[in-house]
């Protein structure tokens, strides 16, 4: 059982192990359902403790439906356009950047409708084309204001195609760039090779060209990242945000940082870890993305386009002057709709206002890039701690401690997301936990079940079934191969069963035995003892193994005077059907013999079959006082070793035996009664002429007898019952 139970732990802890590994595994492949949880947790965080909204100087110029109801549907003439921007630079903007691309020429240009007038047939139409072509070029007066302005343009990241673009289609580059570390492009990703831009003649006008894309997740619709940079090949490109944010400030230049890999200056930067624009620093993923942090949604930042081009200057001036005034959609027909983390559903341009927010109040957050590992190393850590532990626990504490490990990492990455803005997984460490918790639970339950059936198999018929249960609750108390312990050993044996199995038949003989023993065993269990073998018409049992028993003395015993009172019972309801068969064969009686001391039990015999049994020289004692009954006409005798721990029992002084191997005789005590019996006046004055009787054998020596004895004993026997003749008439030949 000992090696059962170690190889029990050694699969658990071997299987487990397996789970772990195959866990990190899983996690360095970044599966899309691990990322989709992590994400809801991390949204969820922000849904609680969203960013609190701080007053910056950002603005947004809303294309919202009902400016678009009021001057007609999109996209507007560049003269409008035009007229926009002249008069947000009046109003003191400190820089407008447009969420929007004006890819093709005006169509409400003079010279535009000019050649429509080409497409179709209606005659005298060169006279109206001489007036359309001397009016004002519309994308001209455009790129004029935007001349004139600190413009930021942005330009879409289209999908590769195989279809090359025109070369007017590619962004201009503004912005100038310079690292701290490595070069940071082969971090960035698959480079921009198909965009959609604004046309040159704009892009040469701006102060700045940037990328609008806002990126949704990478398992949904939701904008959590945004890259604020990227590479085609030759240079850096940057996001709307930080271009505006850099043309606001007045500079040319990002400065970005990399780090190394270790003692590898030339291999590359393993990670890029933030950026500064003038003044400000902000913190980036190792691939150049932007963790939003949003705050709630306030209609106070957003200014109609209508009201710019048509409302009252004085009161637009203090929400435009020294402001940055970022220009986008809220209109649903023009599909400019992006989800926040929030939940909310927001302009896409609102993106960008809050990434200004965050840099400009510098509240971010932010994955560490030791994140990663320390996860990891946490979840091997903690998973081979549950591993220690786990074997040697019970399911419940088991669970409650699994339990209490999540609630404590869930905790600890909240408290590190609110007070500090980190990013910390709670969700593989918890999914890894949980899951090797219940593999090893499952695990364990079926070995255990395995043990119990072994236990059950082998000592249901030996164990009550109470100490059955016992047994298989802690298997491990179970040591098999030969243990010494303090035992009590019992022998019962049927007088005269020589006689009784001359007088029946062998079908009458089994089914005599199996009605004396079945109860019999039926006492031995109810007190606690194991059922050692059956020998012929003899019961062999033992007590305080293989598990605990208390006061295993005392409950021997008792068992014996049950045992007992259950053959008187048997007898006088004639079960036997002795009388009723005239068999002429009486009452059965039994003898009992009852030794405690110290006992070798394991499994005993070949490796191919074997019992749990005990050896040793307690049970020799035992078996020859059980033969000593007869000879000292009592059926229950205890040795002093067992009597003296039932000194409250009704018990006598039987006498002295010689047994083989021993040198020195061996003290016995004839079992008469429990504690009631005891403690009645009868048996208290026979205690007494006893004890007398006794005192005087033992000055004189057992075998020395006289008149004197031969007195007390018949003190002793006129005062005690008939049952006990036979227990003085052996005393009086063994002593006169």
């Amino acid at each position: 059982m000992k090696q059962f139970i170690g190889n029990k732990n050694i699969l658990i802890t071997l299987v487990g192990l397996a789970v772990l590994i195959i866990a990190i595994q899983w996690r360095m492949a970044e599966p899309d359902i691990l990322v989709s949880a992590r994400n809801i947790v991390f949204d969820n965080y922000q849904r609680i403790k969203p960013r609190t909204a701080v007053p910056t100087p950002v603005r947004i110029v809303d294309i919202d439906d009902g400016s678009l109801e009021k001057l007609g549907q999109w996209p507007w003439p560049r003269s409008r356009m035009a007229n926009l921007v002249e008069r947000l630079t009046q109003l003191g903007a400190a820089a407008i950047a447009f969420d929007v691309v004006f890819a093709q020429a005006d169509r409400t240009t003079g010279r535009e409708i000019s050649r429509q007038l080409d497409e179709i047939d209606w005659p005298d139409r060169e006279p109206l084309k001489t007036i359309l072509n001397r009016l004002p070029d519309n994308d001209q007066i455009f790129a004029d204001a935007i001349a004139k302005s600190s413009v930021i343009l942005g330009f879409f990241v289209l999908p590769s195609s195989t279809n090359p673009l025109h070369p007017n289609s590619m962004p201009l580059n503004k912005a100038k760039y310079a690292f701290l570390g490595q070069d940071p492009k082969p971090l960035l990703g698959k480079k921009v090779e198909n965009s959609t831009a604004s046309l040159q003649i704009f892009q040469q006008s701006a102060a700045g060209i940037a990328l609008a894309n806002a990126s949704p997740g990478k398992t949904d619709d939701i904008v959590r990242k945004v890259p604020l940079f990227f590479q085609d090949g030759k240079t850096l490109l940057s996001s709307l945000s930080v271009e505006t944010l850099r043309v606001a400030q007045g500079k040319s230049t990002f400065i970005i940082k990399t780090s190394s890999a270790s003692g590898e200056v030339d291999s590359g930067a393993s990670a890029i870890t933030e950026a500064k624009v003038g003044q400000y620093s902000f913190p980036l993923t190792k691939n150049g993305e932007f963790n939003v942090y949003y705050a709630n949604h306030h209609a106070d930042d957003y200014i109609p386009a209508l009201e710019v081009l048509s409302g009252n200057q004085e009161q637009l001036r203090q929400h435009v002057e020294g402001n940055i005034m970022l220009v986008g959609t809220s209109a649903a027909g023009l599909e400019d709709l992006r989800i926040s983390a929030l939940g909310e559903t927001i302009p896409g341009v609102s993106i960008h206002a809050q990434i200004i927010d965050q840099i400009l109040t510098q509240t971010f957050l932010s994955r560490p890039d030791w994140a990663n590992g320390a996860e990891i190393m946490f979840v091997i850590i903690i998973c081979l701690l549950i591993l220690a532990i786990l074997p040697f626990a019970n399911a419940l504490g088991s669970a409650i401690a699994v339990g209490l490990l999540a609630a404590i990492i869930v905790a600890t990455s909240w408290f590190a997301f609110s007070q500090y803005g980190l990013l910390i997984d709670p969700i593989f460490p918890t999914i890894t936990m949980v899951l090797l918790f219940i593999t090893v639970t499952v695990i364990r339950f079926a070995v255990t079940e395995r043990e119990k059936r072994f236990v059950r198999s082998a000592f249901q018929h030996y164990l009550a079934p109470d100490l059955l249960n016992q047994l298989e609750q802690k298997p491990e108390s179970l040591k098999l191969g030969g243990e010494i312990r303090d035992m009590t050993l019992m022998f019962m044996d049927i007088r005269g069963f020589t006689p009784i199995s001359e007088k029946l038949t062998p079908e009458e003989l089994v089914v005599f035995l199996n009605r004396l023993l079945s109860p019999l065993s039926e006492i031995i269990l109810k007190h606690e003892g194991a059922i050692d073998k059956y020998i012929g018409d003899c019961i062999m049992a033992f007590w305080n193994a293989p598990l605990d028993v208390k006061d295993h003395r005392r409950k021997a015993a008792t068992a014996g005077l049950k045992m007992l009172e259950c053959v008187d019972q048997l007898n006088a309801s004639d079960i036997f059907q002795f009388k009723s068969a005239n068999a002429d064969l009486g009452n059965v009686e039994i003898g009992i013999g009852i030794n405690s001391g110290e006992g070798c039990v394991g499994n005993l015999g070949s490796s191919q079959r074997f019992d749990y049994s005990v050896v040793g020289d307690t049970v020799n004692v035992a078996a020859r006082i059980e033969s000593s009954c007869k000879k000292f006409g009592w059926p229950l005798l205890l040795s002093d070793n067992t009597a003296q721990a039932c000194k409250d029992l009704a018990m006598l002084k039987a006498g002295m035996v010689a047994l083989k191997g021993k040198s020195e005789p061996v003290a016995l005590y004839a079992l008469m009664g429990d504690e009631a019996f005891s403690d009645t006046e009868y048996f208290k004055e026979l205690s007494r002429l006893h004890d007398d009787l006794v005192k005087e054998l033992e000055q004189i020596g057992w075998r020395n007898g006289g008149e004197k004895i031969l007195e007390k004993i018949n003190k002793c026997r006129k005062h005690a019952n008939q049952n006990l003749d036979d227990f003085y008439r052996n005393i009086e030949a063994d002593c006169c």
